[in-house]
């Protein structure tokens, strides 16, 4: 079976070609094209028509290597298009990186406290949460007869099919998550029609058949495009190799780092709030328990300031520098919000640095050390307050996605998480795509996630790394004390 899966990054976008058979998985990237923020009239946009034109450029490619039998789209979540009553499209989705929803959060939370919010949705606060970026709109959202997130806009172009996949519209802040409903009674607090809130899909449900028009143009069959776990992370954490009842945790590491536990119920503990974990829906019913870490983004946009400024910066190399500079030597709360917007990331860590009493890192090496040595930091954090949050021992911690790349990383991750790291596979997030595809198209030997994740273990290159030790607990005190001075700072 040859499938198509469109999986978009929040820097990247790319479109693979899937196969998937008895004992057999793999896919292959086609075409890969460059995403990001669009600065128009002084807003940050996505630029969501050449992001489907690229999109469908490359699922006629997979198409020319072998017939496909199916379409599937995963991408970041949060980020939307709204519809007018025709179902034109009213102008590019705005990035969720934009500073339209600074201050929104407590605009909202004086009408709907936060401690409400998160019993309903299970949803961790972020600044750009959907709900908030829709109140943000303010009479904009007159003129709007739907809100379709980014792979739910691809999805109806392609056919005319309007709704929203439940991974998706677990991240929104709009959905109960108790219920699996849309929280209607928030979004009309909020002053959200609740008109704008699509019928739900399930992971693996038809989407519908491609439109005549849009075959003919592009040289395809009026192949089935099915609901994936359309939230990139909810496709990958299928792919996790865990063995069956493993406790493990994961790491979707890229742009974003998502850290956390796959459970059957949502926590929706005080604890939980007060830790800022959320609680997204999961293919099959689970539930992604997790938390936002700021992730690669920090040491990408660092290697994007040293180049434009002329400065060489090769990856490989200024890791190899980083893996002999002295560990632990400097420390920043990667979560900070200052490393939220791009920008000069050595000039901020270096102001974190000297904010916090640390000598600022001077070298190239010693920059991304401390950038590697915080995220190794902030995984270790999060694993440990996830698995005390639910009474669960973490045996292993499994790493997939771009960030298998970073061996450094993923080393400082056993490291400072103290248990074994699995890292691989490198697509999961494609891999994810195709199994609930093929899955949805007939492929009996998948009936579940199990199954799935046996046939990613027997099929995909994964690589062990033990933990080596390191002064890990005072370097987490130190960053804890950091922070707690920040919040008294902010207070």
């Amino acid at each position: 079976m040859r499938l198509a899966a469109v999986d978009l990054g929040a820097s990247s976008g790319r479109v693979m070609a899937g196969t998937v058979g008895p004992g057999h998985l793999q896919v292959d990237e086609v075409r890969r094209f460059p995403n990001g923020a669009v600065r128009a009239g002084g807003t940050l946009y996505w630029d969501a028509r050449r992001i489907y034109r690229e999109a469908l450029t490359g699922i006629a490619q997979v198409h020319e290597g072998g017939t496909v039998a199916g379409i599937g789209i995963d991408s970041w979540a949060v980020d939307y298009g709204l519809l007018d009553v025709r179902g034109v499209l009213l102008s590019d989705p705005v990035h969720y990186r934009d500073s339209r929803t600074d201050g929104i959060a407590q605009q909202v939370q004086r009408t709907i406290p936060a401690r409400e919010l998160f019993a309903v949705t299970g949803l961790q606060e972020l600044p750009f949460n959907t709900l908030y970026q829709l109140v943000a709109e303010g009479e904009r959202l007159a003129a709007a007869e739907t809100m379709l997130l980014i792979p739910d806009l691809l999805g109806y172009w392609l056919t005319r099919s309007i709704g929203a996949e439940r991974t998706n519209a677990s991240t929104t802040q709009l959905y109960d998550v108790r219920t699996g409903t849309w929280a209607t009674g928030l979004a009309e607090r909020a002053g959200i029609p609740v008109r704008l809130l699509p019928p739900l899909r399930e992971p693996g449900e038809l989407v519908g058949t491609l439109r005549t028009e849009v075959a003919q143009e592009n040289g395809l069959p009026q192949v089935p495009v099915i609901a994936v776990g359309s939230h990139d992370t909810a496709s990958a954490v299928v792919a996790v190799p865990a063995e069956p009842a493993a406790n493990f945790a994961y790491i979707s590491s890229g742009t974003w780092s998502l850290v956390g536990l796959e459970l059957e119920e949502p926590v929706l503990s005080e604890a939980a709030r007060d830790a800022n974990f959320t609680n997204e829906t999961g293919v099959d019913g689970t539930i992604r328990f997790l938390r936002n870490v700021m992730g690669l983004w920090v040491l990408s946009e660092t290697l994007r300031t040293w180049t434009g400024r002329g400065e060489r910066a090769n990856l490989t190399e200024v890791l190899a520098e980083a893996a002999h500079a002295v560990p632990l030597a400097a420390v920043v709360d990667i979560n900070a919000p200052e490393f939220l917007p791009p920008g000069d990331m050595p000039a901020r860590i270096a102001a974190a640095c000297r904010k916090t009493g640390q000598r600022p890192p001077e070298t190239k090496g010693e920059i991304v050390r401390c950038i590697v040595d915080s995220l190794a930091l902030a995984y270790r954090s999060t694993v440990r307050q996830a698995a005390d949050l639910v009474g669960r021992k973490v045996d292993v911690v499994h790493v997939v996605g771009g960030g298998v790349h970073n061996e450094l990383l993923c080393q400082l991750t056993a490291d400072a998480c103290g248990v074994p790291v699995l890292a691989g596979p490198v697509e999961a997030a494609a891999l994810g795509n195709v199994l609930v595809q093929a899955r949805a198209l007939g492929a009996a030997d998948l009936p579940d996630l199990t199954a799935m994740r046996a046939l990613v273990r027997r099929t995909q290159s994964l690589k062990r790394y033990e933990p080596a030790g390191g002064d890990w607990a005072t370097a987490d005190a130190r960053l804890a004390r950091f922070r707690d001075e920040r919040a008294e700072v902010n207070a």
